[in-house]
């Protein structure tokens, strides 16, 4: 028991499973993002929630979705659907974003709702699968998962102290770059003052007031 509890406290810590219901206008895109690190897998599920009134028309309206990396590469793309499957592994780190828009805008048309259930890292993997491959379940399973879970932490971390890193060094060449646009501020107000004292001081010879 504490070890499945142990086991849910990693999950929650270090992987991403959400499932969300979105409001799609009949004109524009919504989009959903997720800033994800190198060598994650990501799986989703979206589907139309159709309404009383497209129950009763029979009809369900399509969507388009799009899913691209955080350097604008086209991940997954699929029109004229009501529901569907797109799955991954980030070969970036950066904002993932997925995009929705429905095809068709006819006269009078209302906005759709659509489910997705977005998963990333431990919660995108099939333990299901794992244990029939590799024959094990019951405790050996959940310290497999547990093994997982510590992996992705390590990961996480590591992930961190990367993004840190860059942080810090792009802070470090701001401050260094707004210290030397001081010191020439300061440079070129002391040539400009001395170069006014001269100036004032050659007029006043000449009007011989000195």
């Amino acid at each position: 028991m504490e070890l499945c509890k142990l086991v849910v406290l990693l999950l929650t810590v270090t992987a991403t499973a959400e499932a969300i219901w979105m409001e799609v206008p009949t004109s524009g895109t919504k989009c959903v993002s997720e800033d994800i690190h190198n060598n994650v897998v990501v799986l989703a599920d979206y589907s139309v929630i159709g309404d009383e009134e497209h129950a009763q028309a029979n009809v369900v309206p399509t969507i388009s979705v799009k899913v691209t990396s955080p350097f604008g590469n086209n991940l997954y793309h699929k029109e004229n659907t009501t529901h569907g499957q797109f799955a991954f592994t980030t070969t970036e780190a950066g904002n993932y974003l997925a995009c929705f828009w429905m095809d068709n805008h006819a006269p009078g048309a209302k906005a759709i709702t659509i489910g997705l259930d977005w998963k990333t890292g431990i919660s995108a993997k099939d333990w299901e699968s794992v244990a029939r491959k590799e024959k094990i379940e019951g405790v050996e399973l959940e310290l497999v998962k547990l093994e997982g879970i510590v992996q992705a932490i390590h990961e996480n971390l590591e992930y961190l102290k990367n993004r840190e890193a860059e942080m810090r060094e792009v802070s470090e060449k701001t401050n260094a770059r707004v210290a030397w646009f001081s010191i020439m501020s300061l440079g070129i107000c002391l040539v400009v003052a001395a170069l006014q004292i001269f100036y004032l001081k050659s007029y006043f010879r000449k009007k011989k007031l000195i």
